[in-house]
């Protein structure tokens, strides 16, 4: 999947965002990979950003206090759960791409209470899906073919394979799914969710 980017030079017409959405996790807008990514945009790149984040104990805007107040950032606290509020953002901000990075990450903690991990790796991803594409359908066929879905696994839902040169086991897109905790599995469920979708 891809991005679209907003040129800063070019904003005679209202920027185009590019959207990080994210919560409950570790991979969140405001938590370590998401808010690198983030800064990295807005630092080196003339794009404009949308972080969506739910803000729980995973996430600290601290971490994106140098790119604070600048105009080509913008934070929005919504749950990718709800579909409402996540309508409104598309509405609001006309995206022409979407990262998804949202997840419940821990493995030790999806064993010990799995149905928050099977609602927002699953139902969370269903959600966005489901309102991306409706956003996507009002697009003209421009804006359709620019517009993309990104969206970001985990190599807990592979099964390695052994490297006998290099003594240990390696991931690749090619490795074969094999999810062994609540975690890893609702993961891979997202995973072909966003494959399935694309066909749809």
């Amino acid at each position: 999947m891809f991005f679209y980017s907003c040129n800063a030079d070019e904003l005679i017409a209202p920027c185009n965002y590019r959207y990080f959405l994210n919560e409950n996790s570790y991979y969140r807008g405001a938590g370590f990979i998401g808010s690198t990514v983030i800064r990295y945009l807005i630092q080196n790149t003339n794009d404009c950003v949308i972080n969506v984040d739910k803000l729980t104990y995973a996430g600290n805007l601290d971490s994106l206090s140098t790119i604070e107040g600048n105009p080509r950032y913008v934070f929005e606290c919504v749950d990718i759960c709800d579909y409402n509020s996540l309508a409104n953002v598309f509405r609001k901000h006309e995206s022409d791409a979407i990262m998804h990075l949202a997840a419940e990450n821990h493995v030790d903690r999806s064993i010990d209470g799995p149905g928050t991990f099977i609602q927002t790796n699953l139902v969370g991803t269903y959600t966005l899906l489901e309102v991306a594409r409706s956003y996507w359908k009002q697009l003209n066929a421009k804006k359709q073919s620019i517009f993309r879905f990104h969206h970001i696994s985990t190599d807990e839902v592979s099964h390695p394979e052994e490297n006998p040169i290099a003594h240990k086991c390696l991931f690749s897109e090619k490795s074969s799914y094999l999810p062994s905790s609540p975690y890893s599995a609702s993961k891979a469920g997202s995973d072909h969710l966003v494959h399935a979708w694309y066909y749809r």
